[in-house]
């Protein structure tokens, strides 16, 4: 350690301590899982970020909050896995491939699928890289060597088990539906990826005429480009308007067909005119409707959302086109009486943007009841999945009680194609892993399957399984904490669950940790729109990587939001600023001091064991919200440890015995010096990876790297209450000479008088042990400590626990100006006293309250009331009363 000055930089230059680092960790394996048997597993998936393009800042917070949790466990002794991967998401990165294509001027179908899946592999290729240089950047201790993909072969393997298993047990099925389409990229859309927003359209009030001429009946649509596919009026069959009409027909204007009035509970009489207007192949509950009463579907729509022949003169018409079309033609036949308008929530695809149209298609489907059934089942056991924080699993249960059958079939070709083949001349339909032995009679189904339907089997699929004697499935699985947002509860969250449960009988995780979304300064939400979107990468540059780690994970409470600002960034690189001087000192004045030299059993001053104490406290408080996932709270205990005890004040208190003759004191400082700063790196450590191992490696230290260095460990032996109150004293004095100096302009570098009135001989010997740190951070020309002094006449005056201190100060003290301070003091001091036996007297507080807490409470009843009768004594002193 002879080299500290040189091997530390004067300046703390985040870039150049974080260049290289990573790297030097990865070819040290410390990230590696061991598979060592006599360690307990602890295992993380990463949720895998989409190969469509860069990390967010959301993505840096959530995976910093997983290496945090990896980091603390591996040194606290688990044999951890955190696993890395990356999603196809087929949607996303299809859309991206084919802009591609189409800035150079050609489709998809232009290049054919095997092609155009070329195009895609490369792409993949491609952002995977930047991907992981991402992850490099931000420090993620990620195990490499057990990197997955949704699309790789050992993950197919498992997705077509899931597929084939569900199938044969009749949980997907193939069938017409109304489902959720997209027009612009041409597929069907799940309803977590339909984004509703509120839209300024019509009521369209039209008139129907009952076919045999004795009137008409009323309905009112919001999409009437659809009348053109109607099958049948519905009225409730208790409508006394119109349970006469029940059986008769209308003749649907336009088109000129007749259909018939059904009676149906579904229909709401109090709604509108009472009856309305069924097309079963362009609305979800007219499609149940018309199965009730067997009604043709009759689709009117292609699937670009144009008209097609069903759609007679408005075929080829834009969907929008023909509306206005439709709406001026019955205007003119006098059908179309009344338009008013009408604000309504409607669909658009969260890919494209476009509006969805609900559409008459044949499509597969996981039946989802008995599988939401197993999983809100589970939730009432001890093995259930832990939500935090709590109030999630309410939204988790509520997803999974409304939940309806999943359309998991996408019209595209990038992504897991359904092992499903159609026989080309029976129609037959044969599902399995693999094809058929006589494949050129079979036509493979084009569709691929959701994105989501592989992601939902990642914590399991990318451990080995379905092969279940695999040694990381049975070793790593089920994993122990998931780190995800709320926003993809409902998506990710609660399929995982569900396929956990059918597939490997148990919950994919023990822990669900929520966040929320990082928003920017003023609340609102970040997206390209606004234009307040921060690059991660681009404050790491700026700022290093352990600075936006540390505001990321701290900066809110689990579930919560988090606000980004770029200021909160700049107060964490000042934090690490000032632990590199910290540790910068204590380094140069070490001496060269080996680990094995490291001594703490020599004679200690009160600064030594008050240090030692709040380390012990520190690491307690530390380890138990870690373990409750309060990063937040952590962060503020570990900044106050750093900044304010050990910077602050034992830093300059060590420099008395440094500075010093006593070569004991010296050892014995250099030695707490060293195994407090390696301690607090340790800590540290999860937060702000790159600074700690830089400073722990110019540390004495035993091992090859912090990431596998020991979590501290309280040692009691180090824990000293007498001296911690002690140091608590001594703080409050030097304190109130440094406030009353400020007061009345009086710089530290002056000589003062100072005269310390003890209450007692113990708190005496207290300060006479302790006089050294008084003289060295008050600057007293000459001191006075007795428990027999008289108040002089022109002094300033303040409190302590047990002390009253005196600072004659003639010719710089006003006295009238002195006595409204002290009235000041003494006001505060009354509402202290009045406020505590407030408490005091309240009966259920005393009976309720822990002992402990009671106690405390009446220790600092007596503290205020003897620091007011103090001032009050002064006060009629000054007055000369």
């Amino acid at each position: 350690m002879e080299n500290n000055e040189i091997s530390m930089p004067t300046k703390y230059d985040p870039q150049s301590i974080e260049s290289g680092r990573y790297q030097w960790w990865l070819d040290g394996k410390f990230f590696e899982a061991e598979s060592n048997k006599e360690k307990e597993p602890y295992t993380i998936v990463i949720p895998p970020p989409n190969v469509t393009g860069k990390l967010h800042l959301g993505h840096a917070w959530d995976t910093t909050l997983q290496d945090i949790l990896t980091r603390m466990k591996r040194m606290q002794g688990y044999d951890v896995l955190w696993l890395p991967g990356m999603d196809h998401a087929g949607i996303a990165t299809q859309a991206k491939v084919e802009e591609k294509l189409r800035n150079e001027g050609k489709t998809r179908y232009d290049l054919g699928r095997e092609k155009f899946l070329e195009e895609t592999w490369k792409w993949k290729e491609e952002y995977a890289k930047h991907i992981r240089a991402q992850w490099s950047k931000l420090g993620l201790g990620l195990d490499y060597t057990r990197e997955r993909f949704t699309l790789d072969e050992g993950l197919s393997d498992a997705v077509k088990e899931v597929f084939v298993n569900l199938y044969e047990k009749g949980l997907i099925y193939r069938g017409e539906y109304i489902i959720n389409w997209d027009p612009a990229t041409k597929t069907a859309l799940s309803d977590i990826e339909v984004i509703h927003q509120d839209v300024q359209g019509a009521f369209y009030h039209m008139k129907y005429p009952l076919t045999d001429g004795s009137g008409h009946i009323e309905i009112a649509t919001t999409r009437p480009e659809t009348m053109l596919g109607d099958t049948a009026v519905a009225v409730h069959p208790e409508d006394d308007r119109y349970k006469h009409l029940i059986g008769k027909k209308v003749t649907l204007p336009i088109t000129g067909r007749e259909i018939p009035i059904v009676g149906d509970d579904y229909v709401d009489m109090e709604f509108g005119s009472g009856a309305v207007k069924i097309t079963p192949a362009h609305d979800p509950n007219d499609f149940e409707i018309g199965n009730r009463h067997n009604l043709e579907r009759i689709l009117v729509m292609n699937e670009d959302g144009t008209m097609n022949g069903n759609a007679g003169k408005y075929d080829g018409m834009d969907r929008f086109a023909c509306r206005k079309q439709i709406v001026k033609d019955l205007q003119e036949s006098g059908v179309l009486f009344k338009i008013e308008d009408h604000m309504h929530s409607v669909g658009h695809s969260e890919r494209s943007g476009a509006v969805v149209e609900p559409y008459l298609s044949t499509q597969w489907f996981v039946k989802m009841q008995p599988l939401a059934d197993k999983a809100i089942d589970l939730q009432s056991k001890e093995e259930k999945v832990k939500f935090v924080p709590d109030r999630f699993e309410t939204s988790y249960l509520r997803w999974m009680e409304n939940t309806r059958d999943w359309c998991i079939s996408r019209q595209l070709w990038w992504g897991h194609r359904i092992p499903a083949w159609y026989h080309k001349e029976t129609g037959e339909i044969y599902v399995g892993k693999e094809e058929p032995s006589d494949i050129e009679n079979w036509k493979q189904e084009d569709d691929v399957l959701d994105t989501w339907f592989s992601s939902a089997l990642w914590p399991f699929s990318t451990m080995g399984w379905p092969d279940t004697e695999a040694e990381d499935f049975k070793r790593y699985y089920p994993t122990d904490a998931l780190v995800t947002g709320y926003d993809i509860i409902g998506f990710w969250v609660s399929r995982m669950i569900f396929q956990g449960l059918e597939f490997t009988g148990t919950r994919p995780f023990k822990d669900v940790l929520i966040h929320g979304l990082v928003r920017a300064e003023d609340g609102r939400k970040m997206s390209k729109s606004l234009g307040n979107g921060v690059d991660p990468m681009e404050v790491i540059d700026q700022y290093g990587a352990d600075a936006l780690r540390y505001m990321l994970s701290t900066g809110s409470s689990p579930g919560q939001d988090l606000r980004y600002s770029t200021e909160k960034v700049e107060s964490v690189w000042n934090f690490a600023n000032k632990i590199w001087n910290a540790s910068r000192f204590a380094l140069m004045n070490m001496d060269g001091l080996k680990y094995e030299e490291i001594d703490l059993t020599g004679d200690k001053s009160v600064a030594d064991k008050w240090i030692l104490t709040r380390l012990n406290e520190t690491i307690e408080t530390v380890t138990k919200l870690a373990d409750r996932y309060e990063f937040g709270e952590v962060g503020r205990i570990l900044y106050n440890f750093i900044w304010d005890d050990f910077c602050d004040w034992y830093i300059e208190m060590a420099k008395l015995p440094l500075y010093g003759e006593d070569e004991a004191a010296k050892k014995t400082t250099r030695s707490i010096l060293a195994y407090v700063l390696d301690n607090t790196m340790r800590l540290l450590h999860p937060f702000m990876p790159f600074i700690t191992e830089e400073i722990w490696q110019n540390l004495p230290h035993k091992g090859e790297s912090i990431t596998v260095a020991d979590w501290p460990a309280v040692k009691e032996e180090f824990t000293d209450k007498a001296a911690a109150e002690e140091m608590k004293l001594l703080v409050e004095i030097i304190r109130s000479v440094r406030n009353i100096r400020a007061e009345v302009n009086t710089p530290l570098s002056k000589q003062i008088k100072l005269l310390l009135k003890a209450k007692d001989e113990q708190t005496l010997g207290t300060l006479e042990k302790n006089k050294g740190y008084i003289e060295r951070f008050c600057n007293p020309e000459e001191l006075t400590i007795s428990t027999e002094i008289e108040a002089p006449d022109k002094a300033m005056t303040a409190v302590a626990t047990g002390v009253e201190l005196f600072l004659p100060l003639e010719g710089l003290i006003n006295i009238d100006e002195e006595i409204a301070r002290l009235e000041k003091e003494l006001e505060k001091w009354t509402k202290e006293v009045s406020r505590v036996q407030g408490k005091l007297n309240n009966e259920k507080f005393v009976s309720k309250a822990p002992q402990k807490v009671v106690d405390e409470e009446r220790a600092k009843e007596a503290d205020y009331l003897e620091k007011r009768s103090t001032v009050e004594t002064r006060i009629k002193e000054l007055k000369g009363q």
